[in-house]
């Protein structure tokens, strides 16, 4: 799939840029986080070559705690870009056009969060999008349309989908270099082995991504929830319930027959855990997987054995890609697992991508630098589409 980029923009128009900045609110507090440093590099050179630049973005969902106005973005992007960041509390009624046509060469404006308009929000064809008074208002304000929201590239939401039909559209530095790496498992050809550590909490995800990569992947890496579930399709007495959190035997139920099936016909690119770690009186403690009899606790990492035997194969890797965390890894205690994968593959010469959910989290609070891994993605929903070869509409609107 092929798209325009920065490097195909004239500098000095004005630009309508999406990003991603949803970010966790705490006490009525936005939280800085990784996205903010990311898409600043955009908006910085985009401040650079003498761009207008009006930012849209989203927080939130109607209802929720976390659904606040985007004012504390602009302050947390100025800080990012070390430049001034206006705001106005509209997305595109008067007040937002006036403050648009003022713009001058360098100048950054945030509008007001995506969704607190009526045309953004429900999942619709990009034709229909494109006709909502939203998008017909802002898209004769600006010359070209950016996207660098990658991580929001599978939502089929006005702001992502609407503006490519009826504007000049580009893709910003996060859209270009998200795709081109988490595309990279498919497109790519790689003459060593392939690794992929595969954990998180959603069996449908991990068996998703296995299936289409079956034929591309040498090696998959299990933990994690669906890691115990695959356990338990192995014969072993886990992966079961024990308490009301029911985070094992609904998934069972929907999922046993393909996970079965899975280990019986790719049984040999499929490394299971072989110990489990868990609490006991406040430390963690560790169990073979042969020794367990019965479940009586629930485990939340993998074992230091397990590591032991899963990092070798990383060593021995040309690529190794990381969907899911292979344990609890935001305690201390029971981030073994997924620390040790990642200090295996910091250690590698390997192409490597990083990413699903918060995972990426675990290599700045065990100690590690991105610049050591090949790829960190900030993309949850639409890294697992990507590795599942579903189309991200967002990224599909910019090619046509």
């Amino acid at each position: 799939m092929t798209f325009q980029t920065l490097d195909d923009l004239d500098d000095g128009q004005r630009v309508l840029v999406r990003l991603d900045l949803n970010s966790p609110v705490e006490d009525g507090e936005v939280q800085d986080n990784r996205r903010f440093e990311r898409h600043a590099e955009t908006i910085s050179e985009l401040v650079d070559r003498g761009f207008e630049v009006a930012v849209m973005a989203h927080q939130g969902r109607p209802g929720r705690d976390d659904f606040v106005s985007l004012s504390q973005h602009a302050d947390i992007l100025a800080e990012h870009i070390d430049h001034p960041v206006a705001f106005v509390d509209e997305t595109y009624g008067p007040q937002a056009i006036h403050d648009i046509a003022g713009l001058e060469s360098g100048d950054v404006l945030v509008l007001e969060n995506t969704r607190m308009c009526d045309d953004e929000l429900p999942e619709e064809d990009p034709e229909v999008k494109s006709q909502t008074e939203f998008v017909q208002t802002l898209k004769d304000e600006f010359d070209a349309y950016v996207n660098d929201a990658y991580s929001a590239a599978h939502r089929s939401h006005a702001s992502l989908v609407g503006f490519p039909l009826v504007m000049d559209a580009y893709a910003g530095r996060v859209m270009e270099t998200e795709y081109e790496a988490n595309t990279a498992i498919a497109e790519k050809e790689f003459d060593g082995q392939v690794t992929m550590v595969v954990g998180g909490t959603k069996a449908t995800d991990v068996i998703d991504v296995m299936t289409h990569l079956d034929e591309k992947v040498d090696d998959f890496l299990l933990g994690g929830i669906a890691g115990e579930l695959f356990l338990r399709a192995a014969g072993h007495p886990v992966g079961y319930d024990i308490d009301d959190a029911n985070l094992y035997d609904e998934q069972w139920e929907k999922n046993s027959e393909k996970i079965e099936s899975m280990l019986e016909d790719h049984r040999d690119q499929i490394s299971l855990a072989v110990d489990l770690a868990y609490e006991d009186d406040g430390s963690r403690a560790e169990q073979a997987v042969d020794d367990i009899e019965e479940k009586t606790v629930s485990y939340l990492d993998v074992g230091s054995e397990t590591v032991m035997e899963y990092s070798p194969i990383i060593r021995d890797s040309e690529a190794v890609f990381v969907k899911g965390a292979l344990g609890m890894f935001e305690d201390e205690r029971f981030s073994v697992g997924t620390a040790g994968v990642l200090e295996a593959i910091a250690e590698t010469d390997c192409f490597s991508v990083v990413g699903g959910g918060d995972t990426s989290r675990a290599i700045e609070m065990y100690g590690m630098e991105e610049e050591e891994f090949g790829h960190v993605s900030i993309a949850g929903g639409a890294y697992i589409r990507a590795l599942t070869g579903a189309e991200l509409i967002g990224v599909e609107v910019l090619s046509r």
